[in-house]
Formats: structure tokens, sequence, C-alpha cells
């Protein structure tokens, strides 16, 4: 855990001037991998992914903080990714989200707005015998277990 919040410590002083860039999550798996998602409010460019990794990887070095061989990977998080912080719900309003919530339920909708502690979804609902409505539902954070962009083919 020292690592990770060392690792937190020097991705967060590299976009101290950056700030339209957010650290999203440190993982150290236990195959000495060391995993840095982060992400912009425009997205974030390779550019910025090595300048990071060269930072991280230049002090974890001269500290010697990782004793073992270690991989080092820093990125954006991928498409299939969950939803970690609200500054990345905001960053996707107006596109298709999958939630799922405490219960185990899953609404699917257009994210329409983000508020302090919740999000407003637009999703086609169908009651039998009726043509399908647009409903706008209000889910609060703490009933989210977890969320994914939807990726539209069309």
């Amino acid at each position: 855990m020292q690592v990770e919040k060392r690792v937190t410590a020097l991705v967060e002083e590299k976009i101290s001037d950056r700030p339209e860039l957010f650290l999203v999550e440190v993982k150290m798996l236990p195959n000495n991998k060391l995993i840095i998602h982060v992400d912009g409010d425009e997205g974030i460019s390779i550019q910025d992914c090595a300048a990071i990794s060269r930072h991280v990887g230049f002090h974890l070095e001269e500290e010697n903080t990782i004793e073992k061989a270690y991989n080092l990977e820093v990125s954006s998080p991928g498409v299939g990714e969950p939803l970690k912080l609200q500054r990345q719900y905001v960053k996707n309003v107006g596109r298709e989200l999958s939630v799922k919530l405490n219960g185990g339920e899953i609404k699917e909708g257009k994210l329409l707005s983000v508020e302090d502690q919740s999000i407003t979804i637009e999703a086609k609902v169908k009651e039998k015998g009726k043509k399908a409505q647009l409903v706008e539902t209000s889910i609060d954070f703490s009933n989210i277990t977890e969320t994914k962009v939807l990726i539209s083919f069309k």
C-alpha cells in the first residue's frame, strides 16, 4: 500500500500544473505490475502518459521504492472500465450508460446531468401495450455499484 500512496503523490505532483488532468486510480498487482490510470476532461494524450511514466519511474528507481522488478503501465482507463470518479461522469454527459444498482438491477440510458450526490439518466421505458417513453431517472451515487459507458457502433 505504501507504493500506491507514493505513486499517487508522484502523479499528483506531475499533473499539478495541468488542471484538466486527473488521477483515476493506482493499482499494484500481485505480479508486480503497477497500473496508473489518468484521464482528462478532454481526454489524455500519449505524450502526457509518457511524461507521467518517466516522472514516476525515475523517482521510484531513485528512491528504490520497489525492490523487485516491476512493470509500469500508464494509460487512460479503457473503454470497458467502470467510471470511478464524479469527474468521469461529467466528462460523459450525453453518452449512453449502463448503471448497475445495489440491488442488482441495471438501468440503461443517456446521461443527462451530474449533481454532487446523483446522476440523471433518460431511459426508454416500455409498458405492455404502450409505446416506449423516455423517462428521466435520478440515481444517487450511493445506490450505484458500477457504471460503464455503452459503446454504439451505429
